[in-house]
């Protein structure tokens, strides 16, 4: 217990630091996490063609950004918002989510008519890819993309909202400790906590059983899993079992209780699986 009230604390004195930060869908971990899965479950071929596009990574330009290996090039995007302004204003930023309110209907295209959300994103991306006539900047840019994309739309507050940003307007606890936003603890607190203590390993070789069940369906289908997973597990468990659609501007503090941070450890994990293995077969399909 003592041991736990430290971790809290500690948690605690980040913050202020994770409020004023935009959020990043799953983290640094969290991305790295889907990007190691992939490589385990690509093909050879996909292999070697995913490390002849990241030799190229220099001419990018971005020095403070690596993208050596697939790891890095999965949190390359979030880095570059931060410290490069030639992509602070090339309206990155909306590729990264595609809000779809909690409190009515999913309708993708209603929320993206100009194709800058990460669903629209994600499938441009493939299709940069995968084709060979473009300059290979371009493609190992796509291939980047897409690693980081893929990850974010199976962050469930990447999609489901409630004009809150994602949940970023919400502040929330975790646990016994306070001043976090909702947003900030399943991009970070939550997905750490999954990832470290997953048994057995996230990052490993899937069964064909595995991947079969894991890598169903596309960009639509698996926007709408984090869009069912933010109305009917993460709103209502922050907000005392109900859908907050009544709630008024201002009156934004919910609580996340250890209770249901345990119920919500084996739904990250299963998004992380997922985004790890659909990303596998679609670099297998852009590139093999």
């Amino acid at each position: 217990m003592k041991k736990t009230m430290t971790t809290l604390a500690a948690m605690a004195g980040l913050a202020a630091a994770t409020l004023a930060t935009p959020a990043m869908a799953w983290g640094a971990l969290g991305h790295r996490t889907v990007a190691a899965i992939a490589l385990e479950n690509i093909k050879p071929n996909t292999r070697a063609q995913i490390a002849a596009l990241l030799r190229h990574q220099g001419e990018l330009d971005t020095p403070e950004c690596s993208a050596r290996t697939l790891q890095d090039a999965a949190t390359w995007p979030d880095c570059i918002k931060n410290k490069d302004e030639r992509w602070r204003f090339a309206f990155t930023s909306s590729w990264h989510y595609h809000d779809q309110p909690v409190c009515g209907v999913f309708d993708l295209k209603t929320e993206c008519r100009d194709g800058n959300c990460v669903t629209a994103q994600i499938d441009r991306n493939e299709r940069l890819l995968a084709d060979r006539k473009l300059a290979t900047a371009l493609r190992l840019e796509a291939l980047i993309f897409v690693t980081h994309f893929v990850g974010d739309v199976h962050q469930p507050l990447h999609v489901g909202e409630n004009h809150d940003q994602g949940a970023n307007k919400v502040e929330t606890g975790y646990g016994e400790a306070t001043g976090f936003n909702l947003h900030s603890v399943w991009d970070g607190l939550l997905a750490e906590r999954a990832i470290t203590a997953a048994n057995p390993p996230l990052v490993r070789r899937y069964s064909a059983e595995e991947k079969a069940r894991l890598t169903t369906g596309k960009t639509e289908d698996w926007a709408r899993e984090s869009w069912e997973i933010s109305r009917d597990v993460i709103y209502p468990a922050a907000y005392g079992g109900k859908l907050p659609c009544d709630v008024k501007e201002g009156d934004v503090k919910a609580t996340w209780s250890e209770a249901a941070i345990e119920a919500s450890i084996p739904i990250v994990d299963k998004r992380i699986q997922q985004a790890g293995l659909r990303l596998a077969k679609m670099l297998d399909e852009a590139l093999g």
